[in-house]
């Protein structure tokens, strides 16, 4: 059969073509220029007869196409529910997140300790301003009560404690967008009581002035726990001890 050679032509051709091997035959099936009417022949009987009688050629030409079926499978699922297991709850979702659960360990959410270190720099910050604002403003409050210019103009620092005053009630306003101007003054602070206590020959409180500037400055920008802890700490402890300076002195 597949060396067989068939000459084909339709109803309305007079000319036959060929001579074809029935696979040809049927890569012309493909190309839509063989049907089951198309017209071969027989030399035989030396007709012309139509390819569907012929079922043999027509096995060859016209393979049967096996059909693709879907064969059913049971999917087991590995999640069975526990009658004993406790409901979830929000608390238990929380803790899972910030890694408090035996099972999340060391896995905590890491924006979730962005989160706690941002505010742990927020409150540094808002509380190294208010103890240099305390320093800045307490020892000259005479002289703002007076409010005489030759009793202000011996303490200039006035106007830098009430800046960080101002900076202190919208950092606790929660105002994070004012970073830039804490960052500002830590900058400003230390280069102005620095010079101060530079020239002056006094390293204790110039060494009190660079650390509360430092941690100011950091706590602005730290989002990690550990390294906002050590600038809060740096922050609250040297403006604090500077203020305390301020005050004894």
């Amino acid at each position: 059969m597949a060396t067989q050679e068939l000459y084909i032509r339709n109803e309305n051709e007079t000319e036959a073509r060929g001579p074809f091997s029935a696979e040809q035959v049927s890569s012309l099936v493909d190309a839509g220029q063989v049907t089951p009417e198309t017209l071969i022949y027989d030399s035989t009987t030396e007709q012309w007869v139509a390819l569907s009688a012929n079922a043999e050629l027509m096995a060859v030409i016209f393979p049967e196409k096996k059909k693709l079926v879907l064969k059913h499978k049971e999917i087991k699922t590995l999640n069975k529910p526990d009658e004993n297991a406790k409901p979830i709850t929000v608390n238990d979702m929380l803790a899972a997140a910030e890694g408090r659960t035996d099972d999340t360990k060391g896995k905590s959410d890491p924006e979730i300790a962005m989160m706690r270190a941002a505010k742990i720099g927020m409150i540094g910050a808002t509380v190294s301003l208010l103890a240099a604002a305390a320093g800045e403003i307490l020892p000259a409050t005479d002289a703002i009560m007076s409010m005489d210019p030759a009793k202000l103009m011996a303490h200039p620092l006035i106007l830098l404690g009430i800046l960080d005053a101002g900076l202190v009630v919208l950092l606790g306003l929660g105002m994070a967008s004012i970073y830039p101007f804490v960052r500002f003054r830590a900058a400003l602070g230390f280069g102005l009581m620095g010079f101060i206590f530079y020239a002056q020959g006094q390293p204790t409180p110039l060494l009190e002035v660079a650390a509360g500037a430092a941690g100011l400055y950091l706590c602005t920008v730290f989002v990690h726990l550990v390294p906002a802890l050590v600038a809060a700490a740096a922050g609250v402890g040297g403006m604090g001890m500077l203020a305390w300076y301020f005050l004894s002195n």
